[in-house]
C-alpha cells in the first residue's frame, strides 16, 4: 500500500537529530535560563500590541527570536519524526500510527481541559505554550513505543 502523506524514512533520522537537542534546550529555557542576547533583532510583525503602546497592523518589532526559532525547530523536527515512513511500512503500522494520533489528541485536549479548569494567569500561558507541542510529542512517544513492542514481539516469535 502506498502512503503518499508520509515523508521518506531518511527524514526520520534528520528529525531525531534536531528534535532531541531542541527539546532539551526548550526545557532549559523554560526553567529560566536567559536566551542569547545576540538574537534580539528587528523582525517584521503582522500584529503589534505593545504593553504600554499602540496596537497596529504590520511593522517592525525588536524582540529576541530564540523562542520562535526553537519552536519552529521542535515543530518541524517532530513532524519529520512522526510522519516519516518506517523501514517496513504496512497496514498494521498505519493502524498503529492512526491510533497513536487519536490517543495523542485525547491526551492533548485532556491537558487543555484540566488547564482551563485549574490553572490561571501566567501559569496558564506557559501550559498553553507547552500544549502546542504536546500532541506531536505524545504521538511520537506512543507510536514509537508501540512499534518497539511490536518489533520485540516479532523478534521473540522468531
Amino acid at each position: 500500500m502506498k502512503f503518499k502523506y508520509l515523508f521518506p524514512n531518511k527524514y526520520k533520522k534528520i528529525g531525531w537529530f534536531v528534535l532531541i537537542p531542541s527539546v532539551i534546550v526548550g526545557i532549559i529555557i523554560t526553567l529560566g535560563v536567559e536566551p542569547p542576547s545576540f538574537l534580539t533583532i528587528n523582525v517584521p510583525a503582522i500584529f503589534i500590541d505593545e504593553l504600554f503602546g499602540d496596537k497596529k497592523l504590520f511593522g517592525l518589532v525588536k524582540t529576541n527570536i530564540f523562542d520562535e526559532v526553537l519552536s519552529i525547530l521542535i515543530i518541524v523536527s517532530s513532524i519529520l519524526v512522526g510522519f516519516s515512513k518506517e523501514k517496513q511500512e504496512d497496514e498494521f503500522i498505519a493502524k498503529i500510527r492512526i491510533e497513536s494520533l487519536v490517543w495523542a489528541t485525547y491526551v492533548n485536549y485532556g491537558i487543555l481541559v484540566l488547564a482551563i479548569a485549574f490553572v490561571f494567569e501566567i501559569a496558564f500561558l506557559q501550559i498553553m505554550i507547552c500544549n502546542m507541542f504536546t500532541i506531536l510529542l505524545v504521538f511520537i512517544v506512543r507510536f514509537n513505543w508501540l512499534v518497539y513492542k511490536l518489533n520485540k514481539a516479532v523478534d521473540y516469535e522468531e
